[in-house]
């Protein structure tokens, strides 16, 4: 979006979308602030050159708003302290190229989620643990307003006849969004952030998510292209963890991705991003995982990772991993390797009513190879639990071989959890594919 088209949003919403609420201090307590800003906004749109400021470079742009905003408040003669304007200053820029109340959380690199319930109500998950913060907005028109420009940037919409969306800020971070009346309280924002440096192995050690044999065997797995299924429950690490064993394959390879919103961060040369679209206004125009994986099959890929399985592609994702894409790698929501796979069994039945149990575990037994499952403890670490192979069918039944488990012990005295990683004294059937001959 334009900074024109952000300016013209914000003088249509500036009187509901006045709030002012930074994180110290007492400005923006009262009705005096929410005017003063109110009519700041009004005497900066008015003198603003935007034709000039949008060929600037978005730093150089935000100080030149920085200094006209600076001038309009000394020429209005308000008294407050050097702190307080300059709060007010950087609230100002922040309402006009930002998020508003959420620009300073964002600034944070420790906070790993945002999540706004409703405009009186601001929480944020750091290090693990949910923390309520100081922050409001003014208003739901105001939270609006927000919701609006994300969604608006990357060509989305959310109103009452599509009330939910998913969408992703410039840096990559993942936003969700839920408005009345499918949310009772208010507009509801999710923001999930998005690293700008990459987690690598080295930064899961450091966390003890693995030691260096978990680290070691993963490593091998990717590289003996193994298929492999990560899978834990919601905010686990799932994608950070793909995005780290995504960093093993060989720069010689073409590797395709495809989610519902960009999330993952590959580092080789020959990487062709996907994404889904929803539909349009008229309900048409929708392309689902499924119909970027059919595609992605066309385009001569060596490996294919799937962000998030959740749907009815998982009989693709299957039958690509059976047909020559061998190393491809997907994440699922599930809590133990067991639920992952009868998760991949549901979600073929969504879209294949007609095949029968045997047939598609049969699938799922022949595709993959290694099962991570990763949990959240309750100390907000985040480690791989366990690692299992598939070695096969037992009946009807996928039988599955422990390869690791992090055997948890307890809790220290400042609470966090005590365990370590056991390898099983059983002999993994993958090694063949990664010990070379002599």
């Amino acid at each position: 979006m334009s900074l024109a088209d952000r300016l013209k949003q914000i003088s249509a919403h500036s009187e509901s979308a006045s709030g002012f609420q930074p994180i110290v201090g007492e400005i923006g307590q009262n009705i005096f602030f929410h005017n003063l800003k109110f009519r700041l906004h009004q005497k900066l749109i008015e003198r603003l050159d935007l034709e000039a400021i949008n060929k600037l470079p978005a730093n150089d742009a935000r100080d030149q708003v920085a200094e006209l905003v600076k001038k309009i408040v000394g020429e209005e003669k308000v008294a407050l302290n050097a702190y307080q304007q300059a709060d007010l200053i950087k609230e100002i820029v922040n309402e006009t190229f930002g998020l508003g109340p959420l620009e300073p959380l964002l600034a944070k690199s420790s906070i790993d989620e945002i999540l706004v319930n409703g405009y009186k109500q601001v929480y944020v998950e750091e290090r693990g643990k949910l923390i309520l913060t100081g922050i409001t907005f003014k208003d739901d028109t105001h939270l609006r307003h927000v919701i609006n420009r994300i969604v608006a940037a990357v060509g989305r919409r959310v109103d009452e006849a599509s009330p939910m969306v998913d969408a992703r800020l410039a840096d990559g971070s993942r936003v969700n969004a839920i408005i009345p009346p499918l949310a009772l309280n208010g507009p509801v924002l999710s923001i999930r952030r998005f690293k700008k440096d990459p987690l690598k192995v080295q930064d899961l050690l450091h966390l003890g998510s693995l030691n260096d044999k978990v680290a070691e065997c993963l490593k091998l797995a990717v590289e003996s292209k193994l298929n492999v299924l990560i899978s834990g429950g919601t905010g686990t690490g799932k994608t950070t963890l793909l995005n780290v064993l995504s960093a093993h394959i060989s720069n010689t390879e073409r590797i395709i991705t495809i989610e519902d919103a960009a999330e993952l961060q590959l580092q080789q040369q020959h990487v062709v991003r996907l994404e889904t679209r929803p539909a349009n206004v008229e309900g048409k125009g929708r392309v689902s995982q499924r119909d970027l994986l059919r595609n992605a099959l066309r385009m001569r890929p060596d490996r294919i990772i799937i962000g998030e399985c959740r749907g009815e592609e998982a009989l693709d994702m299957l039958q690509a991993m059976n047909t020559g894409h061998e190393g491809s790698l997907t994440t699922v929501h599930a809590n133990t390797p067991r639920d992952a796979l009868s998760r991949i069994e549901t979600m073929v039945l969504l879209g294949n009513a007609n095949l029968t149990h045997l047939s598609i575990i049969r699938q799922i037994a022949s595709a993959l190879h290694l099962l991570i499952q990763i949990k959240r403890y309750s100390d907000g670490t985040r480690k791989i639990s366990s690692i299992s192979e598939v070695v096969g069918m037992e009946g009807d039944v996928v039988s599955l071989q422990d390869v690791m488990q992090f055997e948890e012990k307890g809790v220290d005295e400042k609470g966090r959890v005590i365990g370590q990683f056991v390898f099983s004294p059983v002999r993994p059937k993958f090694l063949s594919r990664i010990l070379k001959p002599l």
